[in-house]
């Protein structure tokens, strides 16, 4: 069995997350209680209590998520002597990529903690509200072909890309609002659904150009170190332990296309992995995997039981 850990991205939050982990592990509440030191914020608190619209704010989501997976991860190898070593690849789904890195060595948390809160409010300061926007178009027709000749209908009138290649019938597009909503009537004559999202800026799209700058400056001055287990990036679909390329790929990553679809295809099919596991707050990668390599087994890793279950299954 080869094994890789994968770390969700945002979208996957909801009040209450990793609260059952911090009640029955030790770890858990170490995680939660270094992540809070490092940005000078009661983060557990708000992903305990709420209120949900202050946790849906990217530059709390961000760490928020992060948090959830290092405890997963920190529980795995204390409690139960599963270590990050185990698995042959990691890889994250956008922000999920910090989460993968940390996890893996590569960053230390409270540096993965703040970079991410960074990443977060950069974001926002990037575009200002109402004139970005993303929207996922769905359904059997959906591939990568038709989300990209909506996309191209967009750039008509102005930025329009996509943003995510998530899985067959899950892809999202991203850019100028006026350009996403052309894209979508597009999308729709073409066959699929499309679905506005509900997100505060237009990511991994070219508008984002302002947030990957603060990202290359902070990322500069960031002690990275070769992590331990390949990560298999976003932007390139291939795994990678070189930090200065880790760096730059990181930088690369908040304009361009996360290339999901394409990653679990390589990771399945050329990495040999026949289990992925999904380390922190949701189910979604885990979906998305078993619609990617459906030979494969997928497990999501976010609650006490979960995570008993699969000790005892290795």
């Amino acid at each position: 069995m080869s094994l890789a850990f994968l770390f969700p991205g945002q979208g996957s939050q909801a009040v209450g997350m990793g609260a059952d982990l911090a009640a029955a592990f030790a770890p858990a509440r170490e995680v939660f209680e270094e992540v809070d030191e490092a940005l000078g914020q009661k983060l557990s608190t708000l992903m305990r209590e709420g209120p949900e619209d202050q946790l849906t704010l990217t530059e709390n989501a961000q760490p928020a998520l992060m948090a959830v997976s290092l405890a997963v991860i920190r529980t795995l190898e204390r409690e139960f002597g599963i270590g990050i070593g185990r698995a042959a690849f990691v890889a994250g789904h956008s922000l999920g990529e910090y989460s993968a890195l940390c996890a893996a060595g590569a960053l230390s948390l409270p540096d993965t903690a703040r970079l991410l809160k960074l990443r977060g409010q950069a974001m926002q300061r990037a575009v200002p509200v109402g004139e970005g926007a993303m929207a996922s178009l769905i359904g059997p027709k959906t591939d990568l072909a038709l989300a990209e000749e909506a996309a191209a209908a967009g750039s008509a009138v102005g930025v329009c890309v996509v943003a995510n290649d998530n899985n067959a019938g899950n892809v999202v597009i991203s850019g100028a609002k006026a350009a996403v909503d052309r894209a979508i009537e597009k999308a729709k004559e073409l066959g699929a659904r499309a679905i506005p999202l509900n997100v505060s800026a237009p990511f991994h799209c070219p508008l984002m150009q302002p947030a990957a700058d603060e990202m290359a400056a902070a990322l500069a001055a960031a002690a990275i170190q070769a992590p331990r287990a390949p990560l298999v990036a976003n932007v390139t679909a291939r795994p990678t332990l070189d930090p200065e390329m880790i760096r730059r790929l990181l930088v690369e990553q908040v304009t361009g296309r996360v290339r999901w679809r394409e990653s679990l295809v390589w990771l399945a099919e050329e990495g040999g992995v026949t289990r992925f596991a999904e380390a922190g707050a949701g189910k979604v990668l885990t979906g998305m995997a078993k619609r990617i390599a459906p030979d494969a087994e997928a497990v999501a890793l976010n609650a006490p039981a979960d995570l008993e279950a699969f000790a005892a299954s290795l």
